[in-house]
């Protein structure tokens, strides 16, 4: 039987995408990458997830595991080069949730999103993992766990999880349904699919695991800053566990995680300086002698402040006036609107973003004073959050620290409205570059970095060789400075090779002992350490999933025959 029929009898004919031009959105990452695809499909339940993926892999086909597609390094759409035809499984339309013990776990599925996650957990007074970042892109829970994702909520460290339900290709090429949830759901696929989704199980008696559902020792990691190595970054050997980190080796169908208490106050204590060994000096303190740990903190510098405060402005106005729950569909009708409008000469390409620049230009400036003072006045900004009793920890320390006259800085105790501002001005940074290349129709390049930095280097704060700093016209740096993960966004000048440059910054960073990425996965667009190799392997020894990523073979068997 045909592949696209067999398909279309498991999910439908509305479920199943083979028009190229429809399918664009699913086989092109969300900066850079594209490839081909048989087909596009999207399961509406967990039994038809297995039986897909069960079709596919009798028809030997490479199988692309895709949520949200909003990776950053191409590592959640199919790429050129691979030697067997390949189909993305696109899982969002299983937009399942359960809590579990109360609220104090939750079961995600392929399409529950931190956003849907976060709603549910509100009124427990519970929070997931993360809150901020990629929630506001509809990013998926377990897109999250594949990649070891974010990290920005100091307390919580990256997506992490031992508890999941997958599909494992094994060495003999044989499929099975792993549960490693912690729950008894049966023995055969079916009958562990259907008393899932049926909950037949008491969801507020799970049994306690021995395995994690979160990352259980990274107070005590994110605290050393005399190590002499980065602490945080998603290929780190500690972190990687089945589904945690497979960037799409295998095919996860459900994960348990941790929730955690929902602060009851927080406060945002907004600092500036023109020095970033003051803020250098903050951390060092706060990380070693609080007791309570930060929130977050987040740093930027003054040309990411300007330059998102101009091309991000839309963005924040969306996020700030309709919320963040509508924006994965306005995603998908930008995407749709794109599509529409290349076939018609008169409409230049990323016509829907220079409408949405042009039109912010009519409203008026979105940032607080207060905040655009602090603009005016310093070259680098931390948005310190603190929570309960560190709050009066952080007021006692910044009171006393800048009442030194030789620090060159100040801070001030940020109102409601000026923490949301600066905490979504923080965030939509990262679209920026984007933003300005499409502005500018492809004539320039950029070349976006993010590093884990060895969390005793003092000179953090990077000085590029004079080489180096005459190719680039505009660089954005913002991050997460308590645990040194940087965000390093260069928009190059006109005729700049690209990639080029990218040897010449990765020899630097190589020099500083750092890693890259920290955050966003290898993707195809970095090599992969031996140990993330050796987790793929063990994963998917057949190399049936999402092969090629972390530049390694898209060869069966990882070329072994």
């Amino acid at each position: 039987m045909d592949l696209v029929e067999d398909l279309v009898n498991i999910v439908g004919h509305k479920n199943v995408i083979t028009d190229a031009a429809k399918s664009l959105r699913f086989r092109k990452g969300y900066r850079s990458g594209k490839g081909d695809a048989v087909a596009v499909v999207f399961p509406t339940t967990l039994m038809e997830m297995w039986r897909v993926l069960n079709v596919l892999h009798d028809h030997n086909i490479i199988i692309i595991m895709q949520a949200a597609n909003t990776s950053l390094t191409e590592g959640s759409v199919p790429a050129p080069g691979y030697d067997r035809q390949a189909v993305v499984v696109n899982g969002m339309k299983i937009k399942d949730l359960a809590l579990i013990n109360h609220g104090e776990q939750a079961l995600a599925f392929p399409g529950t999103t931190l956003f849907q996650l976060e709603n549910k957990l509100r009124p427990l007074k519970r929070e997931p993992h993360s809150v901020i970042g990629s929630s506001n892109l509809g990013a998926s829970v377990i897109g999250g766990i594949n990649n070891n994702s974010g990290g920005a909520l100091i307390r919580r460290g990256p997506a992490y999880t031992e508890l999941s339900l997958y599909v494992w290709i094994d060495e003999h090429d044989e499929m099975h349904l792993v549960n490693h949830l912690g729950i008894d759901l049966g023995e055969t696929p079916e009958e562990i699919i259907t008393n899932l989704e049926n909950r037949n199980f008491d969801l507020d008696n799970v049994p306690a695991s021995e395995r994690h559902g979160s990352m259980y020792d990274h107070e005590a990691v994110v605290r050393d800053v005399e190590s002499d190595q980065p602490i945080r970054y998603n290929a780190n050997p500690k972190e990687l566990y089945e589904v945690s980190g497979s960037a799409g080796h295998v095919a996860a169908l459900a994960v348990r995680l941790d929730t955690f208490p929902m602060d009851e106050q927080t406060q945002m204590f907004y600092i500036g300086t023109d020095n970033p060994d003051e803020l250098e000096d903050i951390r060092r303190h706060i990380m070693t002698t609080f007791k309570e740990l930060p929130v977050s903190g987040e740093y930027m510098h003054k040309d990411a402040y300007k330059l998102a405060k101009k091309y991000g402005k839309d963005s924040l106005i969306v996020i700030e006036k309709i919320g963040t729950g509508h924006l994965p569909e306005m995603f998908a009708l930008k995407a749709w609107g794109e599509r529409f409008l290349k076939h018609i000469p008169v409409f230049k390409p990323y016509f829907p973003d220079r409408l949405l620049q042009t039109v912010s230009n009519v409203f008026p400036n979105q940032m607080p004073k207060r905040i655009d003072d602090y603009y005016e006045k310093y070259d680098h900004y931390l948005q310190l959050e603190m929570a309960g009793d560190g709050i009066d920890e952080a007021r006692a320390y910044l009171k006393e620290y800048f009442g030194n006259a030789r620090t060159s800085g100040d801070y001030f105790e940020a109102d409601a409205n000026e923490a949301s501002k600066a905490a979504t001005h923080r965030y939509v940074t990262a679209g920026v570059a984007i933003r300005y290349q499409e502005l500018k129709q492809d004539s320039i390049d950029i070349l976006p970095l993010d590093i884990a930095l060895a969390s005793n280097e003092y000179k953090w704060f990077e000085q590029l060789p004079k080489e180096i700093e005459d190719q680039i016209e505009h660089k954005l740096y913002y991050g997460h400075l308590l645990d040194h993960v940087m965000h390093q966004d260069y928009i190059l000048k006109p005729g700049v090779d690209a990639h080029a440059l990218k040897a010449k910054m990765l020899k630097i960073l190589d020099e500083r002992h750092a890693v890259y990425p920290a955050e966003h996965n290898v993707g195809h667009l970095y090599v992969a350490a031996p140990a993330l190799v050796e987790h793929y392997k063990k994963n998917d020894p057949t190399n049936s999933f999402n092969p090629g990523v972390g530049k390694q073979t898209m060869s069966k068997h990882w070329g072994a025959y």
